[in-house]
């Protein structure tokens, strides 16, 4: 009986399992039948995607097959089979973040490649200008990642989309985005660096059809309008909005500050401009607001004071000329805070800054004559504990302020020309040394010696320039700053020698000492180790000695100035193993021949004032890059090289091979339009050829007028012989030409009247013959000097006259014919007109008389009755005469 219970309850279960095992099936049918439905509308959408773009990286390889849920980039919700994330964002091009390097420039810390002015949040190809070289080359990471071609508008069958990113695609477009108005679910949209190709204002409409958008990031993508208002807002609930690098040329609109919602808002170089509004004070969730490198002006509105939750401002590279509110004071979460290259005016006092107690970073620099008062007194005691400090071109002195006494976590410390007089208290320099990485004191007036007993494990950039700074440089600077890469201490009265250990800091990147008064020779255990130097210049000391052989060894080393010393000896040949680019040994005592060993990358060679001999090399010749050369003032002999054509950076400056380098401005004297003039920052853009002073023989070179980007040629006191050359108007921007003290004979060429840029000429003592020319600019340069000692010519400004110039002294007659130099065509058209106006004039009465009857006849009425009036009048005259007389008869 249990058996049979048994069976029976067994039998029951089976049955049971097998219904429900029926229509579980054929439910499961029915799911499957609707969800391959959908995912065949959505598979179709991805490969047509695929289809419109080159994937020449590859990415897309694993889109193959009919499940696209395992797709690269490709993630699904499985309950519905909805594509929900499309994640195909290029990393090595997508938008990235950047840091200032405290110079108020911005540092690639892996994130942002290649710029040179601070935007905040991306570095893109849309700053084309403020880039060197090639963008795409210039980005990090696998630039080659990138897709190209066009988005297909399919992508908008997507309709359960939640997140999209295709950012980093500089060659991605598309036509509009119309299409992302399809995705009515999608909360995150990143296309930065997407060309978007659009109709004024149409893409912000599709944007606006996304009611559940929390992020949005369209990152340089070539937007040129952003409309000023909408018919209604739809996307309130955004919370990150990132529209940097665009081209919109316009002020803030309106609809923007009803996005309450708003966390963090970036219009970075965005092209923006105005006054900045009150209306921010609306946007009270505001963590991060980047306003950087616009066009804004005036002074920040006190409703800032509103964003009581602001962690990160940036103004800087704007045109801000006002004010800091004392509402700053209520930013208590405020961290970071950029103001940089602005012109700030007024006084900062314990207002603005008593509340920012979360402050780490502080940037701020002016450019105004004026510049921003820090006032507050003298025991104030600040709430912030910094770790950032760049202020510059503002007042915090003269004494060094107490509340920067107190400030023991520094690690960045910036204070450029802020009026420090003085000492720098040494207590504060043992409480920041063991974890300060930079420091930037130039600029002021700081006393005292350089301490030697300070210990800076860490520091890696040390400027100190512009100072009042005594004493000796540290003979152990190498153990005191292991880490040193960057170390500036010119212009300042340090004496001594050089030390020995300064060519063991294995990092050292740029070595500046100009302008002190330091002895001695230069050290001469320069080693491979060193392979970070780039720069080292001492220039303006009372160094002696020979070139130490071993600087050879530096064979990054582009840049050496070693001008204005006591050097003595040849140049090492070692030289040659250095990656130079600009070689300055000027105001030396350095002989032998010229190097002939210089490669192709220098841009400038400046040697004058020493005891060079020989010819100048025609391996020279090579110098493409040259956009400097100066030889002036040494013994050279020989032939100028008729190559000189060779030097291209004096006829497009895009072969010039000038490359700046960071932390460094490099500061050369150059003489031109008859003076001594220092350049540095417009250095590059200097184009000069000096070979005074020297013995050189034979012509100048037809084919120097080539160089169609020169500035200044002198050529003077030589030995030089010919004709100056006939077509020398093709150097158009040459501004100083100086061809004094040779033997050049022949006629000023009529042609050196168009040089329109000339503004300093020199031509005396010559063998020069004839009439001077005139005309545009050589009308201007009068000076009679300029053409002294040239026996045999005449005009003006000279006082003698030429062959066939009227020499009496009564005024001169000069009738159109006899016009000296004068112009046919002129003739032609002065006799012309008279011709014409006589014709005219005739023409114009006679012709009239005859073809009008009435006015014939009227014209000869009035001459009949002209005529009876005189006949009359003369009647009566002599009635009268004769009556007066007595000769009238009875």
């Amino acid at each position: 009986m249990i058996d049979y219970n048994h069976t029976v309850v067994v039998f029951l279960l089976l049955s049971l399992g097998i219904f429900k095992l029926g229509s579980c099936t054929e439910n499961q049918s029915q799911i499957n039948y609707v969800t391959v439905k959908r995912i065949q509308s959505e598979r179709e959408a991805l490969v047509s995607f695929k289809n419109g773009v080159n994937d020449t990286p590859g990415k897309l390889s694993s889109w193959v097959g009919e499940d696209y849920c395992q797709w690269k980039g490709v993630e699904c919700d499985y309950k519905s089979g909805h594509v929900i994330k499309l994640n195909l964002s290029n990393p090595a091009g997508r938008c990235r973040h950047y840091d200032y390097n405290y110079e108020g420039r911005v540092t690639e810390t892996g994130r942002c490649p290649h710029c040179n002015t601070p935007p905040k949040r991306c570095c893109f190809y849309s700053m084309r200008s403020s880039l060197d070289g090639d963008v795409k080359a210039s980005l990090s990471g696998d630039e080659n990642a990138s897709f190209s071609g066009k988005i297909s508008p399919y992508l908008g069958n997507l309709s359960s989309l939640r997140y999209l990113n295709l950012e980093g695609h500089y060659d991605l477009s598309t036509k509009n985005l119309d299409w992302v108005s399809s995705l009515s679910s999608l909360e995150y949209l990143y296309m930065g660096k997407v060309k978007i190709n659009h109709t004024k204002g149409d893409w912000l409409h599709a944007i606006n059809m996304l009611p559940s958008l929390q992020e949005l990031s369209l990152c340089s993508c070539q937007l040129e309008h952003l409309p000023s208002s909408l018919t209604f807002l739809n996307f309130s609930s955004l919370e990150v909005l990132d529209l940097s690098y665009n081209s919109f040329n316009t002020s803030i609109p309106q609809w923007l500050f009803n996005l309450t919602s708003l966390t963090k808002l970036d219009l970075t170089f965005s092209n923006q401009g105005g006054k900045i509004l009150d209306s921010f004070g609306r946007l009270g969730n505001l963590q991060y607001l980047y306003l950087g490198g616009n066009r804004f002006y005036g002074s920040i509105p006190a409703s800032i004071g509103n964003l009581s939750s602001l962690n990160e401002l940036d103004l800087s590279y704007n045109q801000m000329n006002g004010t800091i509110p004392e509402s700053f004071g209520q930013l208590s979460e405020l961290a970071n805070l950029y103001l940089l290259e602005n012109s700030w005016d007024g006084v900062i006092t314990e207002a603005q800054l008593m509340n920012l107690t979360s402050l780490e970073e502080f940037m701020l620099t002016t450019n105004k004559n004026q510049p921003l008062v820090f006032n507050v007194t003298h025991n104030w005691f600040s709430p912030f504990t910094l770790k950032s400090l760049h202020l510059e071109s503002c007042i915090i002195g003269p004494k060094f302020p107490s509340w920067l006494q107190v400030q023991s976590e520094l690690t960045h410390v910036t204070l450029k020309n802020v009026g420090i007089i003085g000492i720098i208290p040494e207590d504060w320099f043992f409480m920041i040394s063991p974890q300060l990485t930079h420091l930037d004191l130039s600029n002021n007036q700081i006393k005292g010696n350089l301490l030697h007993q300070l210990v800076f494990p860490n520091v890696t950039k040390l400027f100190l320039q512009s100072n009042l700074l005594s004493g000796p440089i540290p003979s152990n600077i190498n153990d005191l700053m292991p880490n040193l890469q960057y170390l500036d201490l010119s212009d300042n009265h340090l004496y001594g020698k050089i030390p020995l250990s300064i060519s063991k800091i294995k990092y050292l990147n740029i070595l500046v000492l100009r302008k002190n008064n330091l002895s001695g020779e230069l050290p001469y255990h320069w080693n491979e180790s060193q392979i970070d130097l780039r720069v080292v210049d001492v220039s303006y000391n009372n160094l002696c000695g020979k070139i130490p052989s071993s600087m050879g060894f530096l064979g990054n080393l582009s840049i050496l100035v070693l001008s204005n010393n006591n050097l003595s000896g040849e140049i090492p040949s070692s030289l040659q193993n250095c990656s130079l680019v600009s070689i300055d040994f000027g105001g030396n005592k350095l002989s032998g021949n010229l190097p002939s060993w210089l490669e192709s990358d220098i841009f400038m060679l400046r040697l004058r004032s020493n005891l060079f001999s020989g010819i100048i090399p025609r391996k020279w010749c090579n110098l493409y890059k040259l956009g400097i050369l100066d030889l002036a003032q040494n013994n050279l002999s020989g032939h100028i090289p008729d190559c000189l054509n060779n030097f291209t950076a004096m006829v497009d400056y895009n072969n010039s091979g000038y490359k700046s380098v960071e932390n460094y401005t490099e500061k050369a004297h150059i003489v031109t339009k008859g003076r001594e003039y220092e350049y540095d920052r417009i250095l590059q853009f200097v184009t000069c050829i000096d070979l005074s002073g020297n013995s050189l023989t034979g012509g100048i070179p037809i084919n120097i007028t080539s160089l169609t980007r020169l500035g200044t040629l002198n050529l003077s006191m030589n030995h030089l012989t010919g004709n100056i050359p006939k077509n020398i108007e093709n150097l158009r921007w040459l501004e100083t030409l100086d061809l004094s003290n040779n033997s050049l004979s022949g006629p000023i060429p009529e042609s050196m009247s168009s040089l329109t840029s000339l503004a300093h000429l020199n031509l005396s003592f010559n063998n020069l013959t004839g009439r001077i020319p005139s005309g545009n600019q050589l009308q201007t340069l009068n000076d009679v000097t300029i053409y002294k000692g040239n026996p045999s010519l005449c005009g003006s400004p000279l006082l003698t006259k030429c062959p066939g110039d009227e020499t009496s002294d009564g005024p001169t007659i000069i009738r159109v014919d006899d016009k000296q130099g004068g112009d046919d065509y002129e003739r032609i058209w002065f006799y012309a007109s008279i011709g014409i106006g006589f014709v005219v004039g005739f023409w114009s009465v006679c012709g009239t008389l005859l073809l009008k009857k009435s006015w014939r006849h009227c014209y000869f009425h009035f001459c009949d009755d002209i005529k009876d009036r005189i006949a009359l009048l003369i009647a009566l005259k002599v009635v009268h005469l004769k009556r007066k007389f007595g000769l009238e008869k009875n």
